[in-house]
């Protein structure tokens, strides 16, 4: 099982939607090649560099932490089931209020919307939140969402650095 990279009062915890069997194997959250999270962190101005999924442990220093909703890997996230995502929403809402990140950025709207059941939800700010902490839905950032381009997913991390950032 991967590990979480966690501490308390962070300025943003990231939650993928589970672990991919890449990230399962070397132990490192959004380690397929081909997945835009590492570039996005830093083209969006999260981390001055590029860091490799090797060195996730770096990303506390910026405040910063990596969960999941689901903690068993699969090939894709359509394997995993309603259950597990409902179970899955109700151990991370347990984990952030037990941590207390300013922000919750939940990376893939569909994860969202099965793990709080808010069918309703958007990409962007929700208006829920756990606690203090607010929540922002982030596209994918797996190389199988095409629908979201680099610049356009780009984009959409900086309005969620701008409003950490606005906070401080």
């Amino acid at each position: 099982m991967i590990g979480d990279v966690i501490a308390e009062d962070l300025r943003v915890l990231f939650c993928g939607i589970n672990p991919g069997l890449m990230s399962e194997a070397t132990g490192h959250h959004f380690a397929r090649p081909g997945n835009r999270f590492w570039p996005v962190l830093h083209l969006s101005g999260f981390t001055p560099r590029r860091l490799a999924p090797a060195e996730q442990e770096e990303l506390l220093e910026y405040g910063l932490g990596i969960t999941n909703v689901v903690a068993r890997p699969s090939a894709r996230a359509d394997e995993l089931s309603r259950e597990e995502y409902r179970e899955g929403g109700v151990i991370l809402s347990e984990k952030v209020t037990r941590l207390r990140p300013r922000w919750l950025a939940v990376v893939g709207v569909t994860a969202y919307r099965a793990a709080f059941d808010d069918r309703r939800a958007a990409i962007g700010r929700q208006e829920r939140t756990i606690g203090d902490t607010r929540i922002w839905v982030l596209p994918n950032p797996s190389g199988l969402n095409a629908s979201w381009s680099l610049p356009r997913m780009t984009e959409e991390y900086e309005r969620l650095r701008a409003a950490a950032d606005g906070e401080d």
